[in-house]
């Protein structure tokens, strides 16, 4: 069966564009102009993948992820946005959307991205981060205790069935992007994991060192952890990655 991709943008010949290049590419495409359709159509059909126009009357791109993700909908959301600053994609982040592309983009970039989100249905592996993962010495703290269903580490706890996470009683809101983040790093608790294996086992490429995505995901995440007077838990190793670790 194609995978289901619902698009809504409100600009017919990039809609027109986008429903042709993702038709021939395979995929099943429903297209709307506007968020309102977009929200009646995500409700009835349950796409595999929203593709959404961040500027659009009425109902925009961002609104249509908040009702979504209030409504516990976990279907993974590419923004097509025109705004660059960092302010406006974590925007897009706090709204619940999981990745985006910025305009004017390359559809093969579309297409790579929309493969990384749906390849990220299924669940992270166990084990470390791969072969850039670096090990941080024996004194990294208490192993990561995890099942299939659960993982213990740094004061934190998973539940991977039904993709919540707390630190301590405290329960964790997190997007699909975020709680897969917060998993790759608690599975491999006490080694730095460096900016290519992430980007390799969350979005399936590696944007390149010019890349803020990263960065971007981790300080968002960090805002949910971080507690006054408690230890952090997501480190940078400068020019390496990231380590969750209780220090």
């Amino acid at each position: 069966m194609p995978q289901t991709v619902l698009l809504a943008e409100d600009d017919r010949a990039i809609r027109h564009a986008l429903e042709r290049a993702l038709t021939l590419e395979g995929y099943e495409v429903t297209a709307v102009a506007d968020g309102v359709e977009a929200l009646a159509h995500a409700h009835r059909t349950h796409p595999d993948v929203l593709l959404l126009d961040v500027m659009m009357p009425g109902i925009d791109g961002l609104q249509v992820c908040r009702v979504l993700r209030a409504e516990g909908d976990r279907t993974p959301i590419l923004m097509l946005t025109a705004l660059v600053e960092t302010a406006d994609r974590i925007a897009g982040l706090d709204a619940g959307a999981d990745d985006y592309v910025v305009k004017p983009f390359d559809v093969e970039e579309v297409f790579a991205r929309l493969r990384a989100l749906l390849r990220r249905t299924s669940p992270v592996p166990a084990g470390g981060g791969g072969g850039g993962g670096v090990s941080v010495g024996a004194d990294s703290g208490r192993e990561p205790q995890i099942s299939d269903r659960q993982i213990e580490a740094a004061g934190l706890r998973m539940d991977l069935q039904a993709r919540r996470a707390w630190r301590g009683r405290r329960e964790l809101e997190l997007t699909r992007t975020e709680f897969e983040l917060l998993e790759l790093l608690a599975r491999n608790a006490g080694i730095v994991l460096d900016h290519s294996t992430i980007y390799d086992r969350i979005w399936g490429y590696d944007f390149g060192p010019g890349s803020k995505n990263l960065a971007v995901y981790v300080g968002y995440l960090r805002r949910k952890l971080d507690e006054p007077g408690a230890p952090q838990l997501i480190h940078t190793v400068r020019g390496v990655g990231y380590v969750l670790r209780e220090d």
